[in-house]
């Protein structure tokens, strides 16, 4: 996500909302921008995106969103932006006449028995329907194709079409079941199809909150994906969602093998020198740096689709990480060198370590009056005593039951069921 700067002391950076919505094409591109639009604290922000989703819908034949969109707006943005009945009547006039055609031809396949025909007919009705905003027809023509499916390319085809209208309805079940579909499909070895796959599967994790199948998604999808996918994702949302869900479910090893030396996902790093920088503080145990890029990426994240509902809870489990990583090697901590390096008060790492402490998550005890974090490491020694004495007491069982058992045997001693007697 690119962005500007506001002039004046102390401004927050700003989406560059033309940089942002070129990243991506279709139906998505004017959802992105409604939801900049219904979240940003900016009205000059949030002008911009309606602007620009309003000439965006005027190339196509979505006439609701058309409606929405001048609702919106309102009349901010003078009579160039007002609702124009007679373009809308010219489409729907339009749209009906070929939907009717569509149908017809549809009808005609299906008495002919004509396979192939029938799959591209439910496709062109499926087109149709999801260029109108009508998603859930759109769903059930791409799904009614599949019986008409006979190679692996059309399969294909149908999962990723499927998978598209999916992400649109926010059903993610679907996505993840149409991607393991295509993934079990033969010949499946495009790798810029198999980059949307891992995409699909990607989002459809982050929705669902598990973030470290997100994260090796994400991490796994090859830079073969390019701009194909821009009616869903842009690769630079593939380096962001990926790197902030590897911070907060992996640990170090992995931090390392899997995104840092991963030369696949380094091309994707590239497009976002600002995750790819906060991922390398994060390693490099920088974490005041890395803290404060986060802040400053926050205000954008939250103007996400996909990820509003979670930069919350991602920055929440970095952070933890950090602690965590920060006390792990020592056996005493100075709270107030740690509070500097968190760019906190001691006051509140205070109580966000002793809410680590009681989750079991550090393994530590607070001095709250010198100040300082005293580690509670385990008794090794004791440890290892107690093993080898338990060790040392199961094989002399073990060797006294084989003892038995070899002196009965050679004493021919059988024990044998008695026969019940009958009466």
């Amino acid at each position: 996500m690119e962005s500007v700067s506001d002039s004046g002391p102390g401004a927050t950076e700003q989406l560059d909302v033309d940089a942002y919505a070129s990243l991506y094409t279709g139906r998505t591109r004017i959802v992105r921008l409604f939801f900049i639009a219904d979240h940003t604290k900016s009205p000059s922000l949030e002008l911009d995106a309606l602007r620009m989703a309003f000439k965006e819908i005027k190339k196509g034949e979505n006439t609701a969103l058309f409606k929405e969109v001048v609702e919106k707006i309102g009349e901010r943005l003078g009579p160039s932006f007002l609702l124009e009945q007679d373009w809308i009547d010219s489409v729907d006039r339009r749209a009906a006449q070929r939907l009717e055609k569509l149908e017809m031809e549809l009808n005609g396949y299906k008495t002919n028995l004509i396979k192939e025909s029938i799959r591209m007919g439910y496709n062109d009705l499926g087109e149709f329907h999801y260029a109108r905003g009508d998603l859930q027809q759109a769903f059930k023509c791409y799904v009614r194709t599949r019986d008409y499916c006979t190679t692996s390319k059309h399969i294909i085809a149908m999962c990723l079409n499927v998978i598209l209208v999916s992400i649109e309805l926010g059903h993610f079940v679907h996505v993840s079941n149409y991607v393991s579909k295509a993934e079990q499909t033969p010949d499946v070895q495009d790798p810029a199809i198999l980059a949307k796959l891992r995409c699909a599967a990607g989002l459809a994790s982050l929705e669902s909150k598990k973030y470290k199948l997100a994260a090796r998604k994400f991490v796994e999808t090859n830079f073969e994906l390019g701009s194909s996918f821009s009616e869903v994702i842009a690769p630079q949302d593939v380096a962001t969602y990926g790197g902030l869900c590897a911070l907060a479910s992996f640990d170090r090893s992995e931090l390392k093998s899997k995104v840092i030396d991963n030369i696949t996902f380094r091309n994707f790093l590239e497009l976002m020198p600002e995750v790819r920088e906060l991922i390398h503080d994060f390693y490099a145990s920088r974490y005041a740096s890395c803290l404060g890029c986060l802040q400053k990426l926050k205000p954008n994240l939250l103007l996400d689709i996909h990820l509003y509902d979670h930069v919350e809870t991602l920055y929440e489990q970095i952070r933890h990480k950090a602690l965590i990583q920060y006390t792990n090697p020592f056996i005493s901590v100075d709270l107030n060198t740690m509070a500097n390096a968190f760019t906190t008060t001691v006051a509140g790492l205070e109580k966000e370590l002793a809410a680590l402490i009681m989750e079991n998550q550090i393994q530590a005890r607070i001095d709250s009056h010198n100040k300082i974090l005293y580690a509670r490491h385990a008794d090794q020694r004791n440890t290892t005593f107690q093993r080898v004495l338990q060790t040392g007491s199961e094989f002399q069982r073990d060797t006294r039951a084989m003892l038995l058992r070899a002196n009965l045997t050679r004493q021919d001693f059988i024990v044998r069921a008695t026969k019940k007697q009958t009466p």
